[in-house]
């Protein structure tokens, strides 16, 4: 009943920017946190953005300074700017909403994922 759909990715020069949309569809409450994932070839995934039910921000620090998380009002988007990108930041990038739960722990709901490539 949630889906998260993202877009926004390509091949973008080193220095380049772009910025990634995941459009929420279905309902996800204010109290829900809206992340950005990363996963590059032979590496873990990695959480590079946080967008708090609060409203705070916080950021890897391998993009902090060059990324910025934000969501529209009514969460129905979150997005991520993305610039002065270096080849390492290549990868496939997730969205992510989650919720903290007493009965069931961490509720996650992952979109499809969105490639990357800094490349020149």
């Amino acid at each position: 009943q949630v889906r998260l759909v993202e877009s926004g990715g390509g091949l973008v020069q080193p220095g380049g920017s772009l910025r990634l949309s995941c459009a929420v569809f279905g309902s996800i409450f204010s109290s829900y946190n809206m992340d950005w994932y990363r996963q590059a070839p032979g590496k873990e995934r990695e959480l590079v953005a946080i967008f708090t039910s609060g409203g705070s921000t916080s950021y890897a620090d391998s993009v902090k300074g060059r990324f910025t998380i934000s969501t529209d009002n009514a969460k129905n988007a979150v997005y991520l700017q993305m610039n002065s990108l270096k080849p390492e930041d290549t990868a496939v990038y997730y969205c992510n909403a989650n919720l903290y739960t007493y009965v069931r722990g961490r509720i996650d709901y992952w979109g499809q994922g969105t490639q990357v490539t800094v490349s020149s």
